[in-house]
């Protein structure tokens, strides 16, 4: 995918298909690495340089001057050589191009005064050191190189030019001009500057954009691999809340459908009228049960379904059942006619939960109960709710297990239910989900105490919305 739009986004498309293609091609040629491939490209820049040597004779001719065999010759040789050079351009840049300067210096001697020749092979080592250094550095190779050529390439033109006219080595032609030493040696430095320069800020260029491109590759990888991690995060956070709304409901009516089965199975010989009474009670149970659960069902398929029946716990924001703190009588009631014996006291003015939090404390208490009677049955349980400005507490304690032996059952001893496992996690889970404090563990009288505490803003525990006496049980 691109990485920019409009014509530049496209202009930069279509170079990027244009050296793909020509690097899928030198691969599949066997032409791989840098080195091979600056081969390559070194025999064709002499390609190159012999073609342009050949209109040489013409041009000089043209411009009244007589270029011999002799300085023909080692023009060509010295073009070649400087384009076979850059087989080492990206392995030694700095190399590469210090060398190709000091033939381009050969070059200026070589050929009559007033004549210039530059090939390609100075502007590709210059673009490499812009392209392949650091910027310091190759600003500081680009000046250095650029002076040896303009300066010191130009005194040796110039000497070069006086020496041969001396000698009569290449004597203007008839109507020939002739250059002063200064401007000959200026043109020559002005010539050496604009080869490189330009080159090497091309070069650097190109380096910064293939850098942003790969910052560029990189930054929507990670973002990617971010949205999948986020995705991943949510499924994860979805099934473990998928998993506590069913660990609450159904282990806490079912569990207290198992108690309620024994006791039927106990009655149904001796008090038939009880039995009935208690199958009532299991087929009520077995009912809401089977309406959370559809009320789960219904989250999963389409959140904005559910609706309790009886309005006291409908769907959340999220989905899910949600009962609170209002229905907490309902859920004691219950408690109690399976037997437990559950002291409710609220200390402090109460006031509304955040909708969040008031299922936690619900959901909190329900699975203490549970685990209250699974594990200590006949114990009895005291449910300590506290309000106050800065907090609201919750202390579910249920004591020892009465005379240390398993409930009795039909026929003799009861084994103990076997443990649920993830009770505490879903409790410490939903804890964490809203930002409170949870502890649970034995009491010092071989009870178990279940503790949820939650920072509250003032503003919010100021608006209270019904007054208890405190110390008073429900």
């Amino acid at each position: 995918m691109d990485v920019r739009t409009g014509p530049e986004g496209l202009a930069d498309s279509w170079f990027s298909r244009f050296t793909a293609r020509i690097d899928g091609g030198l691969t599949r040629a066997g032409i791989a690495g840098d080195f091979r491939r600056d081969c390559v490209l070194a025999a064709l820049v002499s390609v190159f340089a012999v073609i342009s040597c050949l209109p040489l004779g013409w041009v000089a001719e043209r411009e009244g001057l007589v270029l011999t065999p002799l300085s023909a010759t080692a023009v060509l040789v010295l073009a070649v050589a400087q384009s076979l050079f850059l087989a080492i351009r990206r392995t030694s840049p700095v190399l590469c191009l210090g060398i190709v300067a000091l033939t381009q210096v050969a070059l200026a001697t070589a050929v009559p005064t007033g004549l210039t020749y530059r090939g390609l092979a100075p502007i590709i080592a210059a673009y490499t050191c812009g392209a392949y250094l650091a910027p310091r550095q190759a600003t500081r190779v680009i000046a250095a190189v650029a002076l040896l050529d303009g300066v010191i390439g130009g005194v040796a033109a110039v000497a070069a030019g006086e020496m041969a006219d001396t000698l009569r080595l290449a004597a203007p032609s008839e109507g020939a001009g002739t250059l002063a030493p200064f401007t000959l040696w200026l043109s020559h430095f002005v010539g050496g500057v604009v080869l490189y320069v330009p080159a090497a800020l091309i070069g650097g260029y190109m380096a910064t954009r293939r850098r942003y491109v790969r910052l560029v590759k990189v930054t929507a990888a990670e973002r990617v691999r971010a949205q999948r991690d986020r995705a991943d995060a949510a499924i994860r956070a979805e099934r473990a809340r998928m998993a506590r709304e069913l660990h609450d409901i159904a282990a806490h009516h079912l569990s207290g459908m198992v108690v309620q089965a024994a006791m039927v199975e106990r009655l149904i010989d001796r008090d038939p009228q009880a039995a009935k009474e208690a199958t009532a009670w299991i087929r009520g149970q077995g009912k809401e049960t089977l309406d959370n659960l559809r009320l789960v069902v219904g989250a999963l398929r389409d959140p904005a379904d559910g609706t309790h029946r009886d309005g006291a716990a409908g769907l959340g924001s999220d989905g899910a059942p949600v009962p609170g703190l209002a229905v907490l009588d309902r859920l004691v009631q219950t408690e109690r006619e399976l037997g437990t014996a559950v002291d409710v006291e609220y200390h402090g003015e109460r006031y509304d939960l955040p909708p969040v939090a008031d299922v936690t404390f619900y959901r909190v208490t329900q699975e203490a109960l549970a685990n209250a009677r699974d594990h200590a049955p006949g114990a009895r349980v005291r449910i300590r709710l506290g309000y106050s400005g800065s907090e609201a507490a919750l202390e579910v304690t249920n004591d020892a297990r009465p005379g240390g032996a398993p409930a009795s059952g039909p026929g003799g001893a009861r084994p103990a239910p076997a443990p649920r496992g993830h009770g505490l996690i879903g409790m410490r889970e939903r804890a964490q989900l809203i930002g409170a404090t949870f502890d649970a563990g034995p009491t010092a009288s071989g009870g178990w105490r279940v503790s949820l505490v939650l920072p509250v803003d003032p503003e919010t525990s100021a608006a209270g919305t019904e007054t208890t006496e405190t110390g008073g049980s429900a």
